[in-house]
């Protein structure tokens, strides 16, 4: 077995490989045991309204010489294949910012010294930047780490595998956080899953940021998404520490079918044939399995970490809301003791609404119900000159056209349109904050990639007409910057467009030339044929199970959520599990909508309130019942904050229950 050091850099990389380490006369067995759309978007949209957002990033402490950390043998769990990479992070580096702090996370993308060969360390560090930017709110108003929330410098170890669930083409990342003050009398795993289909460290702003500072470990996986991507014109994947190798040399995160083609992009969500998302509860147990053998080799003196002397806490936002609430459906031997889960996407057995569905749906009618008078003040959906965008007002001509729509005039028609969708349990709420999601296009890259990892198609037979490949800001095909394409597993969101990755295809000529692909995708869930039965099997397997009756449950919702709203989401499944006698705690919040990153575009924050720290507070409760004999309450009333305006967010307008716990944070 080999032990390699880094020279004199903030991340020591360990790896591990199968063979045994000779050392001293001693025998150590270290047998081996996965948007920047959005933040593309939040970052590049903020950089064109308000360049005073970016904050300047703070030089890098330099490190002392490493020292190796001597740890167990003990085996790692079957799923786990190939090598376990074992990182220290202290001096200048730690496990929740990776040594840039708050002001750095908030900053300009941290540097990478030779961008055509980024190392495993700069890659990481930009990895959490990323995740940081893409969840959480870091702008001068947001009131992050002042009024809510905290950066706190946590040194510790990092483990990551490659894991795989039964028949699985591809792996979804495992990595394990211990903090150096990992709390020994008070056993703790906070076990996530990435948000949307971001890379491993999707949910740091969720998980991280709560249990490290509190002596937690912290499990998380990708989920079987993740900005893995691979370029079949040079035929390479990324590799377990983020750098990218060619096929056959090393394990790659995704790799496609070798008969696959020469051009274009493979995503491991839209392309991996796994339809991961049916299997997000799996690749949450996964991972908190893993986080308990790695804690077995962490501190050897005090295994075996077990559940049932460790307590595991689930947490997870937006689709990783949705898989932890599906491990809670599936948690047969009892890992979990209690689970908190932020704007789930999840889908209950007939009840709600799946989202493929109302995506689909939204793509065709939101752009034209959005020119409705009544959404006139609403930010994002007006040009600056305060008229409505001209796609919208053609979107409006072609439903008429088409006889989906009767009115003569574009206000008949937006009206006719909104109706269609409030008849279908869209509320206006979750309408008026959707202008940012269909401004951005959200809903096509959405529906797209979700169609592919539905129909289990690769990366050049997607629905629809639609490709990956190199594209410029304006979607016009170019070929991919080197140091782009280098930069991929730090950088990107896990669904293009972004980051050089292109959306194509799935477009016509005509004045609103998105509209032909929207119509496919949305005749996709309409169809009833065999040849499209793969994507409704998909989608019915993706629906989530009832966890036991005892186990506490909190889901943490905004009201005017406009991707995942709480009709189709969070109200179905709350009330469809108390029908089956479960307990859930629910939290509609008023004013809070999906994107906290969202919030430091000028305009747009200033009619909400973030989401993060009601995910925190129901945490610090859940710790409170878990280590402190806290009664679990029947029902704990919904805050009721108000909008934060345009100043900056103040803890008086959260309306933030009393603290529940002193543990530290």
């Amino acid at each position: 077995m080999t032990l390699t050091l880094a020279k004199a850099k903030p991340c020591v990389e360990i790896e591990t490989s199968r063979r045994h380490l000779k050392a001293t006369g001693s025998m150590l067995d270290f047998r081996t045991m996965a948007d920047t759309r959005l933040l593309a978007m939040v970052v590049g949209m903020t950089n064109r309204l308000s360049r005073w957002m970016l904050l300047l990033a703070p030089l890098l402490a330099s490190c002392a010489t490493p020292t190796a950390t001597k740890e167990s043998g003990m085996q790692a769990p079957d799923f786990v294949r190939g090598d376990v990479r074992v990182t220290e992070h202290r001096q200048g580096d730690d496990l929740l910012s990776a040594g840039l702090g708050l002001e750095g996370l908030a900053g300009t993308p941290s540097a990478i010294a030779h961008p055509l060969q980024p190392t495993p360390a700069e890659l990481r560090r930009r990895a959490i930047q990323t995740s940081w930017k893409g969840i959480a709110d870091l702008g001068p108003l947001g009131g992050y780490g002042h009024v809510y929330g905290g950066v706190p410098d946590v040194p510790g170890r990092e483990y990551q595998a490659f894991a795989w669930i039964p028949g699985a083409h591809s792996p979804h990342r495992v990595l394990l956080q211990v903090p150096d003050n990992f709390d020994r009398a008070r056993r703790c795993l906070v076990v996530t899953a990435s948000s949307g289909s971001r890379g491993v460290y999707g949910a740091i702003a969720l998980a991280g940021a709560w249990g490290l500072p509190r002596g937690c470990a912290v499990a998380y996986t990708d989920k079987g998404t993740g900005s893995g991507y691979f370029d079949l014109l040079n035929d390479t994947g990324v590799t377990l520490d983020g750098t990218r190798a060619q096929r056959g040399t090393a394990t790659l995160e995704y790799e496609p079918s070798a008969d696959a083609g020469h051009a274009g992009i493979g995503v491991k969500h839209a392309h991996s044939g796994d339809n991961p998302e049916a299997d997000w509860g799996q690749h949450v147990l996964q991972a908190a399995r893993f986080g308990l053998a790695m804690l077995d080799r962490a501190f050897p003196d005090q295994a075996p970490f077990t559940a049932q002397n460790t307590r595991v806490i689930a947490a997870g936002l937006s689709n990783g809301g949705g898989a932890v609430l599906q491990a809670a459906g599936i948690d047969d031997d009892h890992l979990l003791a209690g689970v908190v889960a932020l704007e789930p996407n999840v889908h209950v057995p007939e009840q709600g609404r799946a989202l493929f569905d109302y995506a689909t749906e939204a793509s065709i009618w939101l752009p034209c119900a959005l020119a409705d008078a009544r959404f006139a003040n609403v930010p994002m959906a007006r040009t600056p000159t305060g008229g409505v965008p001209p796609a919208w007002a053609h979107r409006c001509h072609e439903l008429r056209e088409r006889g989906m729509l009767s009115g003569a005039h574009i206000a008949e028609q937006s009206s006719e349109a909104y109706e269609h969708l409030r008849a279908s349990g869209w509320t206006d709420e979750a309408m008026a904050t959707s202008a940012s999601t269909t401004a951005l296009d959200l809903w096509r890259a959405i529906t797209a990639a979700y169609a592919s990892a539905y129909m289990r198609t690769g990366p050049n037979d997607m629905p629809c007409g639609f490709r990956y490949d190199g594209a410029n800001a304006h979607g016009t095909p170019v070929s991919i910057d080197m140091a782009t394409r280098a930069s991929w597993w730090a950088d990107a969101s896990g669904i293009p467009p972004g980051n050089g990755v292109g959306l194509l295809g799935g477009t016509d000529h005509s004045d609103d030339p998105t509209f032909s692909g929207a119509r496919c995708l949305r005749s996709l869930w309409d169809d009833t044929q065999a040849s499209t039965q793969t994507l409704r099997d998909s989608i019915a397997a993706t629906t989530v199970k009832a966890p036991r009756a005892s186990l506490p449950v909190w889901v943490v919702h905004g009201a005017s959520d406009g991707l995942l709203p709480t009709a189709f989401t969070s109200e179905p499944y709350v009330t469809w599990l108390r029908s089956k006698g479960g307990h859930p705690l629910y939290w509609k919040v008023p004013y809070a909508q999906h994107f906290d990153a969202f919030l430091a575009i000028p305009g747009f924050g200033d009619q909400h309130v973030p989401l993060l720290p009601y995910g925190y507070a129901a945490l610090d409760r859940l710790w409170s019942h878990i280590y402190e004999g806290a009664p679990w309450p029947a029902l704990v009333p919904t805050p009721a904050p108000k909008p934060r305006g345009p100043a900056a967010l103040s803890r008086e307008g959260l309306d933030l229950p009393a603290t529940w716990t002193q543990a530290p944070r």
